[in-house]
């Protein structure tokens, strides 16, 4: 990690960024005083899709579109 001044972080921005995205962190000062930190976000690995998967894990009731007992009334 290394420290930055908040003036030379404007002039520099593009740069910090591209540090922080290959791992780095950096210290944004103001007043020799830390007052931001910059970090990059981690890449989240995506899920391994199958299609098919869940096959047998998901079943519906024969009934599933018959109207609930509740709302007869609003069906007549």
């Amino acid at each position: 990690m290394y420290q930055v001044d908040v003036v030379e972080a404007k002039e520099k921005l593009l740069e910090l960024i591209e540090a922080a995205m290959r791992g780095e962190e950096i210290e944004i000062t103001q007043d020799n005083q830390p007052v931001v930190k910059l970090v990059g976000i981690p890449k989240q690995a995506k899920p391994n899709r199958q299609a098919g998967s869940a096959k047998g894990m998901v079943w519906m009731s024969d009934d599933f579109d018959e109207p609930l007992e509740e709302f007869k009334e609003y069906m007549e």
